[in-house]
């Protein structure tokens, strides 16, 4: 992910937030435990590990991290590492902050839009590469398939108990 004018946007929107520091190998967020709080990187590098597999790598100011775990309500889905030292912004109540203005909403959606985009791209490559293996790999082609096309019902329902200060 490349620094855009909306990273830094969203650093300077996010500005009133504690300031955080981590040292080298200290977690930002654990997978697994129910937070709903979410990080903005100042700087430093981080790593985001599912389990034991490091899944990505970023430096860029402005990323978000903790955004689907405050959308959906739900734990952790990864661990977020500090590679050395780190500054970040906390944000308490990410579910709030992010439904505080469109324009942050936006940049969260754009974000994981292209996650999203990036994992459904290497979701497909690999089912094109395991599609006619007639050995257990042959599996892979049915699971993805099956992971590409999985809805989630009531996802995009709004929480109609939370009032919308915007309205």
């Amino acid at each position: 992910m490349k620094e855009t004018p909306a990273m830094e946007w969203i650093v300077r929107a996010s500005a009133a937030h504690p300031e955080v520091r981590f040292a080298e190998g200290e977690i930002l967020i654990r997978e697994g435990e129910a937070t709903p709080s979410l990080h903005v990187l100042l700087d430093g590098t981080v790593s985001i590990y599912r389990g034991a597999v490091r899944v990505n790598r970023t430096s860029v100011p402005g990323a978000l991290f903790g955004e689907m775990s405050s959308l959906l309500s739900i734990p952790s889905s990864a661990s977020v590492v500090a590679e050395g030292p780190v500054r970040a912004l906390r944000i308490v109540d990410g579910g709030a902050f992010l439904a505080s203005d469109p324009e942050i909403a936006l940049h969260a959606a754009r974000l994981l839009a292209q996650r999203l985009y990036d994992a459904t791209t290497y979701l497909a490559d690999l089912k094109v590469q395991f599609q006619d293996e007639a050995s257990h790999l042959g599996m892979v082609d049915r699971i993805l398939g099956s992971l590409l096309n999985q809805q989630v019902e009531g996802a995009a329902a709004p929480d109609e108990t939370r009032h919308d200060p915007r309205l």
